[in-house]
């Protein structure tokens, strides 16, 4: 499909905007955008830059991308702030851009932050729609990053209030959060549609093994996601010191694929836990490369710790070790459990000596393994199928902008 402004023009036009990750690297938004242009909508993401010499405006799958250099790395509220102004108004500004070269008729709006229900609602004016999609419960990323409310709390519980009463629809990854919209965010039940992160079994499988990723051992174990204080890294360093030194074993390389604000915390940690030669910190990888080691890994771990954020979310890494009929150990959260079911080993509130026992039983099951990994990859066919997930996602926009049912199916 032709992304040109004259084509575009011809049919439906999505502006989707991302501030927290580059567009090339989110799993979920890419995945939304392939789905709309299967559909016959066209597609205009505003995200900041992967890399500096990325160009301004360039095209990734069919989608035009809009991207802008972020501002400098935060580390405390203040900087937090600033930035969500930065990225705001560079976000602003750009889609007025949009407007005038490719036009759009539907702006769709992916947290965090909570901050563009205010852009939103000005182009509303202008006879666009809104769709908030709603990736995480911000206040209570807050409350599991810092351990407390207060002030800020409250902010951020009134930023989602106005992006929820702003919006024509919102998008929920998961019936969890659907839940706080619907009795939180006060939305109408037929405002919210369920679209999970699922991956499309097409393109996430596991393919053939790299042996040389074991580093010479004889399993590989896996992490892979953002590295911030909620997310339990710590305590799977934890739970690898206990497997290694106290189990006693040297048979598995822990690899940690990903980043986050306590990466260097983590790395001095392991220092400190005598455990460097068995944990590699690959840093920010693309999906190939994550292919890469999760067809070649014998467990992944989902080791968030609970609260009440973790409960109510979908872990992506889990959807993703699922794909890759990659057995799950995991900390016994509640939406981790409905997801993953059969396919986990899950550990009472992922305590780390119970965790690194669960490897150590895992590991040396190779049937059992087996065995959760199918039923993973089972229910990421069925149960979590994303042509079902797409399906539903399109039907939002055919419904804002009184499109008729696509003829050709969306991705599947």
């Amino acid at each position: 499909m032709s992304t040109s402004a004259a084509a575009a023009r011809g049919s439906p036009r999505v502006l989707v905007v991302v501030q927290n990750i580059p567009v090339r690297i989110d799993r979920r938004v890419r995945s939304e955008c392939r789905a709309l242009l299967d559909a016959g909508y066209g597609v205009t993401v505003v995200c900041p830059k992967e890399h500096p010499d990325e160009p301004d405006r360039h095209e990734l799958d069919g989608v035009v991308v809009r991207s802008y250099p972020p501002p400098p790395s935060t580390s405390g509220p203040l900087s937090y702030l600033v930035e969500f102004v930065v990225c705001w108004l560079r976000t602003a500004r750009l889609s007025v851009r949009v407007a005038r070269a490719e036009g759009f008729d539907v702006l769709q709006a992916c947290n965090p932050p909570d901050t563009y229900w205010l852009l939103g609602l000005a182009w509303k004016a202008r006879g666009k729609r809104f769709v908030y999609d709603q990736h995480d419960l911000c206040p209570e990323v807050y409350e599991a990053r810092f351990g407390r409310r207060g002030p800020l709390y409250r902010v951020l519980r009134w930023l989602e209030r106005a992006t929820y009463a702003v919006a024509d629809r919102v998008v929920s990854p998961n019936p969890s959060y659907r839940e706080v919209a619907l009795r939180r965010g006060r939305v109408p039940a037929a405002r919210c549609t369920v679209v999970m992160s699922t991956p499309d079994p097409a393109a996430m499988i596991r393919g053939r093994e790299h042996p040389e990723l074991r580093a010479g051992r004889t399993y590989l174990a896996c992490y892979v996601g953002i590295m911030g204080p909620q997310d339990g890294v710590d305590r799977l360093l934890d739970a690898i010191a206990h497997y290694v030194h106290v189990l006693g074993r040297d048979d598995c390389r822990f690899a940690l694929l990903g980043y986050g604000d306590s990466l260097d915390d983590l790395r001095r940690q392991a220092t400190r836990l005598g455990i460097d030669h068995r944990v590699t910190f690959t840093g920010r990888i693309d999906q190939d490369e994550l292919g890469r080691w999760l067809s070649t890994a014998d467990i992944g771990v989902t080791p968030d710790p609970p609260c009440e954020f973790n409960h109510r979310s979908t872990m992506n890494k889990t959807l993703e070790y699922m794909a890759h009929e990659v057995a799950v150990v995991a900390t016994d959260l509640r939406e981790t459990m409905r997801c993953a079911g059969p396919a986990a080993v899950y550990v009472p509130d992922g305590e780390p000596v119970a965790m690194a026992e669960a490897f150590a039983e895992l590991l040396d099951d190779p049937v059992r393994r087996k065995t959760m990994g199918a039923a993973g990859r089972d229910r990421i066919e069925t149960d979590f199928a994303w042509a079902d997930q797409a399906r539903g996602y399109v039907g939002v926009y055919d419904e804002l902008t009184a499109a008729p049912a696509p003829v050709r199916g969306v991705a599947s």
